[in-house]
């Protein structure tokens, strides 16, 4: 129960990383306040939590601009209290050719993959420096970190959130706000499952030579926000099988 006392805000917690995060962090004592758009699924993961005996509530957050970060911020505030953990969990990962991709296809990513996140730390971040403590982590990709074709609208985006990770870490540790982020590589949910046999080709090419998944990907989220991290700030921890050594 290390994170017994706190309250973590998990962005897209319904389904994949974001649900198994929520309950792993859940289960280490923090009452969790998981947003998304989808609220029959939102609910189940509430459901789940709380018979397991944990505490949680759930938000419906269509994040798009700076108005839709900073009302959840608030509503969590609302439910929980001051919000001890953020993840920045919530994004959208559309692949295909550069040429193919339409202005509206680019707003949308953007939107939700860099400024909703920019805003959800804008909104909590100071509070969390003013009381002294605080954990932020981002869930980023592997393909922020190499070219690879089709992934450019994808990838970008996550790249910029690596580089905000960073420039956070810079501003709001000095004042015990850690900022970090994890760069998950092929993972098996819900969201993957269309790729079918192309995820296990992807993850062939790791040496762990199979896909993760979400659970471990949560386990490294929680690590990163709980004490045991106390000493990390503004790192990418890679959790892809290894793909990074390749």
């Amino acid at each position: 129960m290390e994170l017994q006392g706190t309250v973590a805000l998990v962005t897209g917690g319904t389904s994949g990383i974001g649900r198994a995060t929520a309950l792993a962090l859940a289960g280490r004592g923090a009452h969790v306040v998981i947003s998304g758009r989808d609220e029959t699924r939102g609910n189940e993961v509430v459901r789940e939590i709380r018979t397991a005996g944990g505490r949680a509530d759930f938000v419906v957050a269509d994040l798009r601009d700076e108005a839709s970060a900073r009302s959840l911020a608030a509503r969590a505030r609302e439910l929980a209290g001051p919000v001890d953990v953020l993840v920045n969990n919530a994004g959208i990962y559309p692949f295909g050719p550069t040429e193919l991709t339409t202005e509206q296809d680019f707003d949308a990513v953007y939107a939700l993959n860099v400024k909703a996140p920019y805003f959800l730390v804008a909104a909590l971040a100071p509070e969390m420096a003013k009381r002294g403590h605080g954990a932020i982590v981002n869930v980023s990709t592997m393909v922020a970190e190499f070219g690879s074709p089709g992934m450019a609208l994808y990838g970008s985006s996550k790249a910029a959130l690596v580089l905000l990770t960073k420039s956070w870490a810079a501003e709001y540790g000095p004042h015990g706000v850690r900022v970090n982020a994890v760069s998950p590589g092929p993972t098996r949910t819900s969201g993957t499952a269309p790729m079918g046999d192309d995820l296990d080709q992807l993850a062939a090419q790791a040496p762990a030579g199979r896909p993760g998944s979400a659970e471990e990907v949560a386990e490294a989220i929680v690590y990163l926000a709980s004490d045991r991290a106390s000493f990390v700030h503004g790192a990418v921890l890679p959790v892809d099988g290894g793909r990074i050594a390749v």
